[in-house]
């Protein structure tokens, strides 16, 4: 079976290349580099134990499964366990990542979910298995029960920023646009200097506030427009937030109810004032001349920029249809 999704929403540094590269020398590393004995206490005993170790199996232990290597991963997985116990909470998550990547049907991933429920009625607050649990419930299909479990999660750890994420997108799945805004207003709280995730709030307003062409939807254009000034604030040449820019500048230039010059209309603080359509422009010029930066600087070739490719691909007809039009 594929391997499952993580917990949340994380995203793999690593990229699939090396992934697979990593996962090429698991015989290796768990034969040498890695090798602890039967005996957990030999390795405590003949040597100075280090976790940068253990934390290289759990990584190799994801790659392996990425890769399809069970066999590989077991062997990471039983590592782990002899080192940390069975009853570790964190163990208990990665073998539940286990279980669900070698079921075979929905019967098998059934009793994961069973097996989770058992846990967390001995234990409500095991954050590994609260998140398995919301992972497998959104790859079955329940997003209502993944929206629930999410929240019970929220309720244990608030601070948590990622898991605020992965609910404003459950909320948004549903078509619960104000509430999918207001769970990544509270991841923000939590990591006020994250652009990506003042770029997905933007994303989220831009796609609500077309859903009609009211006066309360244009504020919500400038909304979304505040957030993705503050993505490149804090990344300059991010891609996703030039992208949003450009797109929600040039939805407001096409709007009739923009008023051409606005006294005080300086700032872009919606609270202060709406910003001119002079502003506006200014800012639709500076975020094509951005994305245009960033893609002379990074060639088609997936193994040599950081962005993934179809966003770059976006970002290129993006610009070629901005120029068409004029």
């Amino acid at each position: 079976m594929a391997y499952p999704a993580s917990d949340f929403n994380t995203t793999h540094s690593q990229s699939l290349i090396a992934t697979l590269h990593f996962a090429q020398q698991a015989p290796l590393i768990l034969n040498q580099k890695l090798h602890l004995g039967e005996n957990p206490l030999f390795s405590l005993v003949s040597k100075k134990e280090t976790f940068d170790e253990y934390g290289t199996i759990e990584q190799l232990f994801f790659s392996c499964l990425q890769s399809g290597d069970d066999k590989s991963a077991l062997v990471c997985l039983d590592q782990l366990k002899l080192r940390f116990g069975s009853s570790n909470e964190r163990v208990m998550g990665l073998a539940g990542l286990y279980e669900e990547a070698v079921a075979e049907n929905q019967s098998s991933l059934e009793e994961c979910l069973q097996k989770y429920d058992n846990l967390l009625s001995e234990n409500p607050v095991n954050l590994p298995i609260l998140k398995r649990r919301v992972t497998l419930l959104k790859s079955l299909g329940r997003p209502a029960l993944a929206i629930t479990s999410l929240v019970d999660f929220l309720k244990a750890v608030p601070t948590d920023a990622e898991a605020w994420c992965e609910l404003a997108e459950l909320y948004q799945s549903q078509g619960l646009s104000s509430q999918a805004v207001f769970s990544l207003e509270e991841a923000l709280l939590i990591a006020p200097n994250a652009w990506n995730i003042h770029a997905r709030l933007g994303e989220l307003l831009y796609i609500d506030a077309c859903s009609s062409a009211t006066e309360d939807s244009t504020r919500g254009l400038y909304r979304s427009t505040q957030y993705f000034c503050r993505s490149i604030e804090l990344c300059q040449d991010y891609l996703r937030g030039l992208y949003g820019l450009t797109l929600v500048t040039s939805t407001l230039l096409g709007r009739d109810n923009v008023k051409e010059n606005s006294e005080g209309a300086r700032s872009i603080t919606v609270e202060d004032g709406p910003p001119s359509k002079d502003t506006i422009r200014r800012l639709n010029v500076f975020a094509k001349r951005g994305l245009e930066a960033v893609l002379s600087k990074r060639p088609m070739d997936h193994t040599l920029w950081d962005y993934g490719q179809g966003e770059l691909i976006a970002a290129k007809e993006l610009i070629s249809r901005m120029s068409e039009s004029g």
